[in-house]
């Protein structure tokens, strides 16, 4: 079970922001936006990394991955940890924008009305 320790971890994350497209436009919703927001830089870190594992800088430990490897020797779970957390950061600021400009409006419509 050690070995889908990262995948599980990625896994929650995306379950437990999965609410959260709920709030406003969503992002899923806009997936062009969301890819053109998420994708160049997961390139760079990707290519980051692969050249790290390259040099010998940084390894996996191999107890808590898949051990599916990609081209460069990059871990499965480590590509998707750079797609998965930007999208659940944007996931969370679409959720709180939505949330304090409904909240500004409200407040503004209260002044307004007193």
């Amino acid at each position: 079970m050690d070995h889908w320790q990262y995948l599980m971890v990625l896994g929650a994350c995306l379950l437990i922001t999965a609410p959260l497209e709920l709030f406003g436009d969503g992002v899923y919703r806009q997936a062009r936006r969301a890819a053109f927001a998420i994708l160049p830089v997961a390139a760079v870190f990707v290519v980051w990394d692969v050249l790290a594992i390259a040099a010998g800088v940084w390894t996996y430990n191999p107890h808590y991955i898949s051990m599916i490897k990609l081209p460069g020797k990059i871990p499965l779970e480590e590509v998707l940890f750079f797609l998965v957390i930007p999208l659940c950061g944007l996931l969370t600021y679409n959720a709180v924008d939505t949330i304090l400009g409904y909240l500004h409006k409200r407040r503004a419509r209260s002044e307004r009305s007193s």
